[in-house]
Protein backbone atom coordinates (compact mmCIF):
# COMPACT_ATOMS: atom_id res chain seq x y z
CA UNK A 1 0.00 0.00 0.00
CA UNK A 2 1.44 3.38 -0.98
CA UNK A 3 1.46 6.63 0.95
CA UNK A 4 -1.29 8.25 -1.11
CA UNK A 5 -3.70 5.41 -0.34
CA UNK A 6 -2.86 5.55 3.38
CA UNK A 7 -3.42 9.30 3.34
CA UNK A 8 -6.84 8.86 1.73
CA UNK A 9 -7.80 6.14 4.23
CA UNK A 10 -7.03 8.32 7.23
CA UNK A 11 -8.55 11.39 5.61
CA UNK A 12 -11.85 9.54 5.31
CA UNK A 13 -11.63 8.22 8.88
CA UNK A 14 -10.91 11.74 10.13
CA UNK A 15 -13.77 13.25 8.14
CA UNK A 16 -16.15 10.71 9.65
CA UNK A 17 -14.88 11.22 13.22
CA UNK A 18 -12.80 14.41 13.63
CA UNK A 19 -12.26 14.05 17.39
CA UNK A 20 -11.92 10.37 18.25
CA UNK A 21 -11.21 9.17 21.76
CA UNK A 22 -11.19 6.04 23.86
CA UNK A 23 -14.43 4.45 25.00
CA UNK A 24 -12.96 4.02 28.47
CA UNK A 25 -14.32 6.57 30.93
CA UNK A 26 -11.72 8.80 32.64
CA UNK A 27 -11.16 12.35 33.82
CA UNK A 28 -7.50 12.30 34.94
CA UNK A 29 -4.37 10.56 33.61
CA UNK A 30 -4.41 8.36 36.72
CA UNK A 31 -7.99 7.26 36.08
CA UNK A 32 -7.05 6.40 32.50
CA UNK A 33 -3.97 4.48 33.65
CA UNK A 34 -6.03 2.34 36.02
CA UNK A 35 -8.78 1.81 33.43
CA UNK A 36 -6.29 0.62 30.82
CA UNK A 37 -4.57 -1.60 33.39
CA UNK A 38 -7.96 -3.19 34.09
CA UNK A 39 -8.81 -3.57 30.41
CA UNK A 40 -6.44 -6.45 29.69
CA UNK A 41 -8.62 -9.35 28.50
CA UNK A 42 -11.72 -7.32 29.34
CA UNK A 43 -14.13 -5.15 27.39
CA UNK A 44 -14.32 -1.39 27.79
CA UNK A 45 -17.94 -1.80 28.87
CA UNK A 46 -16.98 -4.09 31.75
CA UNK A 47 -14.12 -1.80 32.80
CA UNK A 48 -16.39 1.25 32.81
CA UNK A 49 -18.88 -0.64 34.94
CA UNK A 50 -16.13 -1.37 37.48
CA UNK A 51 -14.58 2.10 37.53
CA UNK A 52 -18.01 3.71 37.99
CA UNK A 53 -18.09 1.80 41.27
CA UNK A 54 -14.44 2.40 42.18
CA UNK A 55 -13.74 6.03 41.28
CA UNK A 56 -16.48 7.67 43.41
CA UNK A 57 -14.80 5.98 46.37
CA UNK A 58 -11.16 6.41 45.33
CA UNK A 59 -9.63 7.93 42.20
CA UNK A 60 -6.10 8.86 43.33
CA UNK A 61 -3.16 6.64 44.34
CA UNK A 62 -3.42 7.70 47.97
CA UNK A 63 -7.19 7.16 48.11
CA UNK A 64 -6.95 3.69 46.57
CA UNK A 65 -4.30 2.63 49.08
CA UNK A 66 -6.46 3.96 51.90
CA UNK A 67 -9.48 2.13 50.51
CA UNK A 68 -7.58 -1.15 50.74
CA UNK A 69 -7.20 -4.12 48.49
CA UNK A 70 -10.32 -5.95 49.66
CA UNK A 71 -12.56 -3.00 48.83
CA UNK A 72 -10.77 -2.53 45.51
CA UNK A 73 -11.36 -6.18 44.65
CA UNK A 74 -15.02 -5.82 45.51
CA UNK A 75 -15.31 -2.94 43.02
CA UNK A 76 -13.57 -4.75 40.16
CA UNK A 77 -14.57 -8.37 40.83
CA UNK A 78 -16.70 -8.52 37.68
CA UNK A 79 -13.53 -8.19 35.54
CA UNK A 80 -11.39 -11.17 34.64
CA UNK A 81 -8.13 -11.60 36.54
CA UNK A 82 -9.36 -9.10 39.12
CA UNK A 83 -7.20 -10.51 41.93
CA UNK A 84 -3.91 -9.97 40.11
CA UNK A 85 -5.12 -6.66 38.71
CA UNK A 86 -5.96 -5.43 42.21
CA UNK A 87 -2.50 -6.43 43.41
CA UNK A 88 -0.90 -4.54 40.52
CA UNK A 89 -3.08 -1.50 41.21
CA UNK A 90 -1.92 -1.33 44.82
CA UNK A 91 1.75 -1.75 43.87
CA UNK A 92 1.40 0.87 41.13
CA UNK A 93 -0.20 3.34 43.53
CA UNK A 94 2.66 2.83 45.99
CA UNK A 95 5.27 3.49 43.30
CA UNK A 96 3.42 6.57 42.04
CA UNK A 97 3.43 8.05 45.54
CA UNK A 98 7.02 7.10 46.35
CA UNK A 99 8.65 8.00 43.03
CA UNK A 100 6.35 10.39 41.19
CA UNK A 101 4.65 12.50 43.84
CA UNK A 102 1.35 10.78 43.15
CA UNK A 103 1.34 11.92 39.53
CA UNK A 104 1.08 9.69 36.46
CA UNK A 105 4.41 9.78 34.58
CA UNK A 106 4.53 10.83 30.95
CA UNK A 107 7.50 8.76 29.77
CA UNK A 108 7.46 5.23 28.43
CA UNK A 109 10.21 3.96 30.73
CA UNK A 110 8.48 5.25 33.85
CA UNK A 111 5.10 3.90 32.80
CA UNK A 112 6.43 0.47 31.85
CA UNK A 113 8.16 0.23 35.22
CA UNK A 114 4.72 0.15 36.89
CA UNK A 115 3.30 -3.32 37.77
CA UNK A 116 0.80 -4.51 35.20
CA UNK A 117 1.74 -1.82 32.68
CA UNK A 118 3.19 -3.07 29.42
CA UNK A 119 4.04 -1.33 26.18
CA UNK A 120 0.44 -1.21 24.93
CA UNK A 121 -0.85 0.33 28.16
CA UNK A 122 1.97 2.86 28.17
CA UNK A 123 1.17 3.78 24.58
CA UNK A 124 -2.50 4.34 25.40
CA UNK A 125 -1.70 6.61 28.35
CA UNK A 126 0.95 8.55 26.45
CA UNK A 127 -1.38 9.03 23.48
CA UNK A 128 -4.75 9.61 25.12
CA UNK A 129 -3.75 11.44 28.29
CA UNK A 130 -0.72 13.35 27.02
CA UNK A 131 -1.24 13.63 23.26
CA UNK A 132 1.88 11.75 22.19
CA UNK A 133 1.82 10.22 18.66
CA UNK A 134 2.10 6.63 19.87
CA UNK A 135 0.35 3.57 18.48
CA UNK A 136 -1.13 1.07 20.93
CA UNK A 137 -1.69 -2.10 18.91
CA UNK A 138 -4.50 -4.21 20.30
CA UNK A 139 -6.22 -7.13 18.57
CA UNK A 140 -8.43 -4.80 16.51
CA UNK A 141 -5.54 -2.73 15.18
CA UNK A 142 -3.39 -5.81 14.55
CA UNK A 143 -6.20 -7.39 12.52
CA UNK A 144 -7.01 -4.19 10.63
CA UNK A 145 -3.38 -3.39 9.80
CA UNK A 146 -2.85 -6.86 8.37
CA UNK A 147 -6.22 -7.34 6.69
CA UNK A 148 -6.21 -3.99 4.86
CA UNK A 149 -2.42 -4.14 4.30
CA UNK A 150 -2.03 -0.67 5.81
CA UNK A 151 0.89 -2.04 7.82
CA UNK A 152 1.20 -5.83 7.73
CA UNK A 153 3.37 -7.57 10.28
CA UNK A 154 3.74 -10.94 11.97
CA UNK A 155 3.69 -9.63 15.53
CA UNK A 156 2.33 -6.67 17.47
CA UNK A 157 5.63 -4.79 17.71
CA UNK A 158 6.32 -5.07 13.98
CA UNK A 159 2.85 -3.73 13.21
CA UNK A 160 3.32 -0.89 15.71
CA UNK A 161 6.67 0.13 14.26
CA UNK A 162 5.39 -0.04 10.71
CA UNK A 163 2.30 2.03 11.52
CA UNK A 164 4.37 4.72 13.21
CA UNK A 165 6.68 4.86 10.20
CA UNK A 166 4.03 4.77 7.49
CA UNK A 167 1.07 6.82 8.76
CA UNK A 168 1.38 10.47 7.71
CA UNK A 169 2.28 12.59 10.74
CA UNK A 170 -0.87 14.71 10.55
CA UNK A 171 -2.93 11.61 11.39
CA UNK A 172 -0.67 9.79 13.81
CA UNK A 173 -1.98 11.20 17.10
CA UNK A 174 -5.55 10.04 16.41
CA UNK A 175 -4.85 7.01 14.22
CA UNK A 176 -4.92 4.64 17.20
CA UNK A 177 -8.53 5.57 18.01
CA UNK A 178 -9.75 5.53 14.41
CA UNK A 179 -8.32 2.08 13.84
CA UNK A 180 -9.67 0.61 17.07
CA UNK A 181 -13.18 1.90 16.39
CA UNK A 182 -13.10 0.75 12.76
CA UNK A 183 -11.87 -2.69 13.79
CA UNK A 184 -14.39 -2.96 16.61
CA UNK A 185 -17.50 -1.90 14.71
CA UNK A 186 -16.84 -2.35 10.96
CA UNK A 187 -13.83 -4.54 10.16
CA UNK A 188 -14.89 -7.13 12.71
CA UNK A 189 -12.99 -10.35 13.27
CA UNK A 190 -15.50 -12.96 12.14
CA UNK A 191 -17.37 -11.03 9.48
CA UNK A 192 -16.10 -7.64 8.34
CA UNK A 193 -18.90 -5.34 7.20
CA UNK A 194 -17.34 -4.52 3.84
CA UNK A 195 -20.63 -3.30 2.37
CA UNK A 196 -20.74 -0.45 4.89
CA UNK A 197 -17.01 0.26 5.06
CA UNK A 198 -15.96 3.75 4.00
CA UNK A 199 -12.49 2.55 2.98
CA UNK A 200 -13.55 -0.68 1.23
CA UNK A 201 -12.40 0.54 -2.18
CA UNK A 202 -8.92 1.26 -0.76
CA UNK A 203 -8.59 -1.91 1.31
CA UNK A 204 -6.41 -4.72 -0.06
CA UNK A 205 -8.21 -7.52 1.77
CA UNK A 206 -8.50 -10.34 -0.77
CA UNK A 207 -11.60 -11.85 0.81
CA UNK A 208 -13.77 -8.75 0.76
CA UNK A 209 -15.43 -9.43 -2.60
CA UNK A 210 -16.72 -12.82 -1.47
CA UNK A 211 -18.43 -11.53 1.66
Amino acid sequence: MNRDVRTEIFTRLRDQNPNPTTELEWTTPFELLIAVLLSAQATDISVNRATRKLYPQANTPEAILLLGIDAVKDCIKTIGLYNSKAENMMKTCTILLEKHGGETPRTRDALEALPGVGRKTANVVMNTAFGEPTMAVDTHIFRLANRTRIAPGKDVRKVEDRLVRSIPKEFLKDAHHWMILHGRYVCKARKPDCANCLISDLCEYKGKQSL
